[in-house]
């Protein structure tokens, strides 16, 4: 059989690039997370009474009991599956991440779990706690002097070593499946199935990278939820000023003080067409809402999940005063075990200069137990 030009079928140009070694190692790394997915499917929701006239039910789906501690253990092991699946990485891949906290921890966990080496590019006043989680759990440390430095000299790493950049801040919003599969919305509502308001009022969450809020956002439409989704912001951080005046371009000058959330730009995988409402959260409210929310619960918590109870108290508020019902769900995204020489060091909160005690009050005041 020839076409037109008299080529046969035999004679057409073929490059064949399949490895099946490869093939096999990425299938068997896929199982691998998996099967990781599977052992940690679900996180505990837990429910923070509040006085029962008000008809308000208020959760914390509790991310610090993934195996690495955090929230981040999501991402890390979405991310890993998306450059599995996008064929980025090999059994010698040097995997690079730009983070000097919970996410270098989790991808740090899962490289380890894979047989690769990884580095995560971190600033060289990260805390040795850190330091010490993301070594402890294989990982090595590359220093830059200032954070803005950490994705150009983690492309350059990348680049050197023939490695593979995962770039949380890039592919965190593409990298998780956001219509269902076990995400963390999926497992909210599944949760919530048999509570007196199943489909929550709100749901609040911060942004680090954005990915989190923006798999939210989404599930949300595609599954034709009432649910509005509220993100809080902290000092210092662009996300709020960049989604207030629709600027993606939005920069900060300075670095967000509450690990885990704010950045001094509108990252990529923050979808502000998805969140429907943002508050700002200054730093020492987000640290007397650690402390506040760590009274409550008879154990520490981080301090953006400090963030997060400040502006669940803000749309409890608003809710008792239109006299709505419903439920509030927000992340409790690590423990305060992790900070127990910052946020819950006095000498070093009034070294910041921050006060604490009237924010405490609010608290007290806008959320006091049932």
């Amino acid at each position: 059989m020839t076409d037109r030009r008299g080529q046969t079928i035999d004679q057409l140009s073929d490059v064949d690039r399949s490895d099946p070694v490869l093939r096999a190692w990425v299938s068997e790394s896929v199982r691998r997370l998996e099967a990781d997915a599977r052992r940690s499917a679900d996180t505990h929701l837990i429910k923070v009474d509040l006085p029962s006239d008000w008809g308000i039910d208020l959760y914390l789906k509790d991310e610090s009991t993934h195996p690495t501690g955090s929230l981040k253990h999501r991402l890390a092991r979405s991310l890993f599956t998306y450059a599995l699946v996008n064929g980025w990485l090999g059994p010698d891949t040097l995997v690079v991440e730009a983070s000097s906290g919970s996410t270098a921890v989790s991808e740090a966990h899962f490289a380890r779990m894979l047989g690769l080496r990884f580095v995560a590019v971190v600033p060289r006043g990260t805390s040795a706690e850190k330091i010490h989680l993301i070594e402890a759990e294989g990982g090595r440390c590359h220093f830059v002097e200032r954070a803005d430095q950490m994705c150009d000299e983690s492309v350059r790493l990348a680049r050197e070593h023939g490695g593979h950049f995962l770039d949380q801040f890039t592919f965190a919003e593409r990298a998780t499946d956001w219509r269902g599969n076990n995400n963390i919305a999926e497992s909210i509502f599944r949760q919530l199935g048999a509570e007196p308001h199943p489909v929550p009022a709100w749901i609040v969450v911060g942004a680090g990278t954005g990915g989190t809020s923006a798999t939210l956002g989404r599930f949300l439409r595609y599954n034709r939820m009432s649910t509005r989704l509220c993100v809080a912001d902290v000092d210092n951080s662009a996300f709020f000023r960049g989604w207030v005046d629709r600027d993606p371009e939005a920069t900060s000058d300075t670095g967000s003080r509450i690990e885990g959330i704010g950045r001094p730009r509108v990252e990529p995988s923050f979808i502000g067409t998805a969140v429907d409402r943002m508050i700002h959260v200054p730093d020492e409210a987000s640290v007397a809402g650690a402390r506040f929310l760590a009274d409550r619960l008879g154990r520490r918590v981080g301090a953006s999940t400090g963030t997060n109870i400040v502006a669940v108290a803000r749309i409890v508020a608003d809710m008792r005063k239109r006299g709505e019902r419903g439920s509030v769900v927000t992340l409790l995204c690590d423990s305060g075990d992790r900070y127990t020489g910052s946020y819950f060091d006095d000498a070093w909160v009034a070294g910041r200069g921050w006060r604490l005690a009237g924010w405490r009050t609010q608290l007290e005041h806008a959320l006091p137990p049932g």
